[in-house]
Parts: C-alpha cells; sequence; structure tokens
C-alpha cells in the first residue's frame, strides 16, 4: 500500500509534511494554520490518512491536505 500526498510524493513513517490549507479541529477550538509543517508522521490502515502529533494530541489527517517537505 502506498500512501500519497496531495502532490502524489510517496509518504512514509517519519516523514515530515507541510499543510497547504487552514484546517479546523472537529470537537476543538484548535485550528491547523497553512504552511504549518508536522514532523514524524506515522501511516495508518488507510492510504489517504496519517497520524500525526500536534501540541499534547494524536490527530489524524487526511493525506490530500498534506505536501511532503
Amino acid at each position: 500500500m502506498e500512501v500519497k500526498d496531495s502532490n502524489g510524493a510517496v509518504l512514509s513513517d517519519g516523514d515530515s509534511v507541510r499543510v497547504i490549507k487552514d484546517l479546523k479541529v472537529k470537537g476543538s477550538s484548535i485550528t491547523i494554520k497553512r504552511s504549518e509543517t508536522i514532523k514524524n508522521i506515522r501511516l495508518t490502515n488507510k492510504d489517504s490518512e496519517v497520524e500525526c502529533k500536534i501540541g499534547k494530541g494524536k490527530i489524524v489527517l487526511k493525506t490530500c491536505f498534506l505536501k511532503k517537505v
């Protein structure tokens, strides 16, 4: 299974990605700003999602909003 970002680059565990659009986190007042860099992502069972750590919590993001750094 290959996990690809919005540009088609292949992602793997431990990669760094950049957010390409402001994202509001459901159930929280947190907003992830555009061009924020997220380090050390983890792949999930789905090829369109990755798990990452933002602040003290872990969240799952869709790969269509991410770009490999």
